[in-house]
């Protein structure tokens, strides 16, 4: 039920910087999926803030911590009044089920469409 990405063999990807991937014969792919449009693999700010952090406090949003208030506080305040809630997760697949969770409670119905 799951697609394969791959024409051939899977990929073996063995590091990336910027909107690149290289393979482990050096091969470079240009990354279109893996939610880096932003700043790319391995950007020096992002390394250095995941660096300060990991140093600090290594663990998801499931536990209260000043950061998250902050950057709640900062992200909000970019935002109209009316989107003034922040739910954090890790992944798109997370972010999904909690959007649908929240539509049923809001709405009551059970029913989904979806578009491939």
């Amino acid at each position: 039920s799951c697609k394969v990405f791959f024409a051939k063999d899977p990929l073996k990807i063995v590091r990336a910087q910027g909107q690149y991937m290289f393979d482990e014969k050096g091969e470079k792919y240009l990354d279109c999926i893996n939610n880096v449009a932003h700043v790319g693999h391995s950007h020096p700010y992002v390394v250095k803030a995941a660096t300060k952090q990991m140093e600090l406090l290594n663990t998801n949003s499931r536990f209260l911590h000043d950061n998250l208030v902050q950057y709640a506080q900062r992200l909000t305040a970019t935002l109209p009044e009316k989107l003034s809630v922040c739910y954090f997760v890790n992944s798109g697949s997370e972010a999904n089920d909690l959007a649908l969770r929240l539509a049923r409670g809001y709405h009551g119905h059970e029913d989904v469409i979806t578009l491939e």
